[in-house]
């Protein structure tokens, strides 16, 4: 059975930094795009940033540009953000993304449960 989990949520003060991490596991034969995804009370959710395997090409939102980092390791299918300089906005449960391939049912879309990030000024 294919899942993603994230880690690496918390309580962080403004101006500080968090990391999460991803990691997609099961049977599967590739992952084509992985992403992280956030959603603060009472907005919905949002593309934070994302990476397709077959050309590296990596997309932030605008509001984390500069502050946000994601990486990927191929190899052990695992995800990463490094968020600095977080401010109060930032305040959202993150979600990871990936869009997997497997044998049964193709390319599909699975999610992570979430982690809370709370940033307070």
């Amino acid at each position: 059975q294919v899942q993603v989990v994230e880690s690496g949520g918390g309580l962080v003060q403004a101006g500080g930094s968090l990391r999460l991490s991803c990691a997609a596991t099961g049977n599967f034969f590739e992952i084509d795009i992985m992403g992280w995804y956030r959603r603060a009370p009472g907005k919905q959710r949002e593309l934070v940033a994302r990476i397709t395997t077959t050309n590296g090409n990596i997309t932030y939102t605008d509001s984390v540009k500069g502050r946000f980092t994601l990486s990927r390791d191929h190899a052990e299918n695992r995800m990463y953000l490094e968020m600095n300089s977080l401010k109060p906005e930032d305040t959202a449960v993150y979600y990871c993304y990936a869009n997997i391939y497997t044998l049964s049912q193709g390319f599909t879309d699975y999610w992570g449960q979430g982690t809370q990030v709370t940033v307070s000024s």
